[in-house]
């Protein structure tokens, strides 16, 4: 039995449930009218929309009292979809706002929820640098010290053991063509650095920003230079 492609494939077909997709690859819930927005269509049409991509298995509802929220359908969904994003052309840049946009894609953002960008294949790279992850086939491995200082950057490391997600996996970036971290640790490190305050989601899209603090303590605790950091796979 053949897998049918096409049934996803139009989904993703129309500008407006696309964008509705890559929206809610920042992990965050966003309610109806938060997605009209950003889909630039009418909430009436985007309804009709959202109704399609849930019965198409790619999104789910999330209810909070009287209000809806959409989120991605899981991380098999948002891994496809990253996936799928190597073999698309990029969105035409055709505004200052989208071209801010394109680099802060580059420099750091969320895939789903972890970090990615830029700033994600640095972190991967330092953890690795220092020995605190291990390659290996496929999935990295922790090491005693990566248990450790994660530990004590306050990492919840049981609660990835627990997951029934992989533990720590390469994921290709699309941005900068080299792997950074996902999985249930990739999530948690990225749970962390949010509440430490390092870092802070940029607008109701995939962007990260990083915070005064975030630069200091991202360099003393990984030795990373956000300042240094390149914004595209051809720097």
């Amino acid at each position: 039995m053949g897998t049918d492609f096409a049934a996803v494939a139009r989904l993703l077909a129309n500008p407006a449930r696309s964008a509705v997709v890559d929206a809610l690859q920042a992990g965050r819930p966003l309610a109806a009218g938060e997605l009209a927005q950003l889909a630039g269509v009418r909430p009436s049409t985007t309804s009709e929309h959202l109704t399609m991509l849930v019965q198409g298995g790619l999104l789910t509802v999330v209810h909070a009292g009287r209000h809806r929220y959409y989120q991605l359908a899981g991380t098999a969904v948002s891994d496809a979809l990253e996936a799928l994003s190597h073999i698309c052309p990029a969105t035409p840049v055709r505004s200052l706002r989208q071209a801010s946009a394109a680099r802060t894609y580059q420099y750091a953002r969320t895939c789903y929820d972890h970090l990615a960008g830029a700033l994600g294949v640095a972190l991967l790279d330092a953890m690795l640098d220092r020995e605190w992850l291990a390659p290996g086939d496929p999935d990295y491995t922790l090491t005693p010290s990566g248990a450790t200082e994660l530990g004590r950057l306050g990492v919840d490391l049981a609660a990835c053991r627990r997951s029934r997600r992989q533990f720590a996996r390469p994921c290709l970036d699309w941005t900068q063509r080299r792997p950074h971290l996902a999985g249930a640790l990739g999530a948690a490190i990225t749970a962390t650095l949010n509440t430490h305050g390092w870092l802070r989601p940029g607008s109701p899209n995939r962007g990260v920003r990083i915070t005064t603090t975030g630069q200091t303590r991202l360099h003393t605790t990984f030795g990373i230079d956000t300042t240094a950091l390149t914004t595209s796979n051809d720097s």
